[in-house]
């Protein structure tokens, strides 16, 4: 005897729940974002330069 699938609906639901609880604990595990020490959204040209990622370390 073979198990059961779940159907679609089931898939679904539990794919949006995991997607939230996710969200939740990175939220709930961040610091806030200070507005003043943040770069701007669009800095292209700036000349903030990226700190912390693995280009930056070149």
């Amino acid at each position: 005897m073979t198990p059961a699938h779940p159907n679609r609906l089931v898939v679904a639901f539990g794919t949006l729940l995991a997607l939230v609880a996710f969200v939740f604990a990175d939220v709930a595990g961040s610091p806030a974002i200070d507005p003043f020490q943040a770069p701007a959204p669009v800095a292209l040209g700036s000349g903030q330069a990226p700190g912390g990622a693995h280009c930056s370390q070149l």
